[in-house]
């Protein structure tokens, strides 16, 4: 048989990207099964380490301090991974890219239950950001193979959205499960999703791609200063509210130098002739005031991962206790996908991303009501607002970006997922971070002012005294003021999403003024 020649409609849209022909209606089924499980599969692995970081670092025997640092190099391999893997799909291919990084990823799983220690743990996490890359973007393009071309922008936003789902996921997994033989059955669960997404993907391969030519050579010395400069970034963000900030010499030497290391790579990219990063571009106005858009709503959803979870957590709860709740949080995220889908529209992206602050900031202020007797069912309204508001936001910023990256051409992607990576995957360790930091100073301004209206002439001190003695009373002011301070987490986290929500209603308004003054100039 002759080879088949793909028609103009069955381009990629990229260069590296697969063909997307006319599929059989079993196939596109197929490929949309694969998209949920990827999708899902590219975060789930960090997020059961993440929701289970506390007890885990106990059977490391390791300090929590020293456990955030499981997150930090997920999070600082996963944003540095585009700066090589998008010129790697282009020179090897999508097949080769994507297998060698799953067969590393199984290794190291191996290796870490064969041999497991904190060190090992590092390296398999490390595994895990680059290749929780790679299967975003095979999200990416096993959805624009389900849908014709002119629902391409749909199969995207669905794309994104779906990797957002791991979180309330790996809560639902049981406790005990996770826990077998020394949390080894977490890194079984681990590799039996590497090797689940294997299988998927040799059984529904995607069509051939273009190739052409790949790597220079700066492109290693930019991912050489810009990979250290994040793992400094990310371990200083991780561990500093648990260090504390100022407490800590090493944590002010790491930010430092990972400002060196972001500068060095900023110069040899503003210079180069063929960059990585267009960094013009990504200091424009437009693309800063995306930026910062981005950050402060993913900033504001550290609201759900931190602050409501950690008020149950301080109230004794832990998360086999909490599954209905992320139940509720998992449908209304579907929901949030199913209504940003609904309501896309070319110049409508906006008013989504302004409704979706606008969700967030009113389910934060639910939560500024908390006591001591909050339960999960109290936080059923409120965490299903922030997991619809989640996902009303992702896939429309991130189509918002790529309708500029189209109008620019192929050499904007590597910069638009990496600023996006940054501002998403930093954005929820600084909001992490900023909220704890918070939420601690709150703790012990809540606790001083308590302490000063405690007399031991009062009765009630007095009687609570005789019952749990000084050390329960002590107990007992810093619970109060343990969620006194959370309420003030949640009234923070809700101004900033609120301020959000305006600023873009602000951009709306000028950008119509703007366009209402060209029309009348012409």
């Amino acid at each position: 048989m002759p080879p088949y020649i793909f028609g103009p409609t069955e381009q990629p849209t990229f260069e590296g990207g697969p063909y997307s022909p006319a599929h059989h209606p079993v196939r596109r089924y197929a490929y949309l099964i694969v998209a949920l499980v990827v999708g899902i599969a590219a975060q789930l692995g960090n997020a059961l380490i993440t929701v289970n970081l506390l007890n885990i670092a106990g059977s490391m025997g390791v300090t929590l301090s020293d456990a955030t640092w499981l997150s930090s190099m997920f999070v600082a391999a996963n944003a540095s991974a585009n700066l090589l893997l998008i010129r790697g799909r282009i020179r090897f291919g999508i097949p080769l890219i994507t297998h060698t990084l799953l067969l590393v990823y199984a290794g190291a799983t191996v290796v870490q239950l064969t041999m497991p220690g904190f060190h090992t743990a590092l390296l398999v996490r490390v595994a895990s950001g680059a290749v929780a890359t790679a299967l975003s973007t095979i999200t990416v393009y096993c959805m624009l193979q389900v849908v014709p071309p002119r629902a391409r922008p749909l199969a995207l936003l669905i794309a994104i959205s779906i990797s957002q789902l791991a979180v309330p996921i790996a809560r639902l997994f049981p406790v005990t499960m996770l826990t077998i033989g020394e949390w080894q059955g977490l890194h079984l669960v681990e590799l039996g999703i590497t090797l689940t997404v294997i299988a998927a993907l040799a059984a529904v391969p995607l069509p051939p791609s273009i190739r052409g030519p790949g790597f220079e050579p700066l492109d290693f010395l930019t991912f050489a200063l810009v990979f250290p400069g994040m793992v400094l970034l990310c371990g200083s963000l991780g561990a500093g509210r648990y260090l504390w900030w100022t407490d800590t010499p090493w944590i002010g030497w790491a930010l430092a130098g990972s400002l060196v290391l972001f500068t060095l790579a900023f110069l040899v990219e503003h210079h180069r002739s063929r960059p990585l990063l267009l960094t013009r571009w990504i200091g424009s106005a437009d693309m800063l005031r995306f930026a910062a858009v981005a950050l402060l709503v993913r900033f504001a959803l550290a609201e759900q991962t931190y602050g409501a979870v950690g008020l149950l957590a301080s109230g004794g709860l832990n998360n086999d206790q909490m599954h209905t709740l992320f139940l509720i949080v998992l449908a209304a995220m579907v929901c949030g996908i199913l209504v940003a889908c609904l309501t896309l529209r070319p110049n409508g992206i906006p008013y989504q991303v302004m409704a979706a602050a606008l969700i967030i900031a009113l389910g934060a202020w639910f939560d500024t009501y908390s006591t001591n007797l909050t339960r999960p069912q109290q936080l059923y309204v409120s965490q299903a607002l922030l997991g619809f508001g989640a996902c009303l936001f992702v896939g429309p910023a991130v189509l918002f970006g790529f309708a500029r990256v189209l109008q620019l051409g192929q050499n904007y992607l590597i910069s638009f997922l990496v600023l996006f990576a940054v501002s998403q995957n930093v954005g929820g360790l600084l909001g992490s971070a900023v909220l704890g930091s918070y939420q601690v100073m709150r703790t012990r301004a809540h606790a001083q002012a308590l302490s000063e209206h405690l007399v031991a002439s009062d009765p009630q001190v007095a009687a609570r005294l005789a019952q749990q003695g000084g050390a329960g009373l002590y107990a007992a002011v810093q619970r109060e003021a343990a969620i006194l301070a959370f309420n003030d987490v949640f009234q923070l986290v809700a101004m900033i999403a609120l301020m959000t929500a305006l600023y873009v209603g602000f951009l709306i308004v000028r950008n119509r003024i703007q366009a209402k003054r060209a029309a009348a100039g012409e």
